[in-house]
Order: C-alpha cells, then structure tokens, then sequence
C-alpha cells in the first residue's frame, strides 16, 4: 500500500490530486491493472469531477452546504456533524483503471479530495492491482 499525504487550507474545498496518484502509480512502476484509493478520514471523501472548469468544484460545495448545513439539533459534540454527512454523501473509495502507467478517466475528469472539516492534512491510501 502506498499513501499519499495532502494539506487542505479551508474548512470545505476540493483539492486536485489527480497529479500526485498519477505521480505514485509512476512510482509503483506498474502499466495495467486497478488502482483503488481509500481516504481513512470520516470528515473528507472522494470523488471523481470535472477539474477543468473550478465553477465546477464551487457548485458542489454550494450545493453541499444546502444538502447538509450547520442544525441545532446535530448532537455531536465536536460540533462538525454536516462534515460528516457531506463525506460519507462523497464516499470513502475509488477505483480507477490504469493502462500503461496512465490513470484512465474521461475528457474532463480528475480526483478530489473532498475537505469538510479542515484545514487538515489528510492520507489518502493506495493500492494497485495488476491485470
């Protein structure tokens, strides 16, 4: 297993990391095969987006503030139950493909690291299986 670390600045945002996983898959020196990525973290997920328009990453963020706002009768103590929600909506895992040595993902299409809680530093965790 490989872990790639990433520094978010901002309670909420969407961080690229698309270049750093391509990065460790050059790393693992593999060409074919699945890459799955895992956040380990219960207040940031993961996602597959657009990464060539940033209104893109603006929206969602908008829209997960209205999908799950601050509410008073949240009874956690650390007081960031929306955080919470927003990841678990996101998701923990991807899979990815990977053919020769290359992330395989669609014209627009890059990974995130979606920070509700933050600014943290976060893992994101991953392995590779060759075909």
């Amino acid at each position: 297993m490989r872990q790639i670390m990433v520094a978010t600045g901002r309670q909420s945002e969407l961080v690229d990391i698309t270049d750093m996983v391509q990065e460790a898959v050059g790393a693992l020196n593999v060409t074919d095969g699945i890459l799955f990525l895992f956040c380990p973290h219960t207040t940031a997920g993961l996602t597959v987006n657009e990464n060539w328009d940033p209104d893109v990453q603006r929206d969602m963020l908008l829209t997960m503030g209205d999908v799950a706002p601050p509410d008073n009768r949240h009874r956690h103590a650390e007081g960031n139950s929306p955080a919470h929600v927003k990841a678990s909506l996101f998701g923990s895992q991807l899979i990815v493909f990977v053919e020769n040595g290359q992330l395989q993902f669609g014209r627009w299409q890059g990974v995130y690291l979606a920070e509700f809680d933050g600014p943290r530093r976060r893992q994101v965790w991953l392995k590779f299986l060759a075909s």
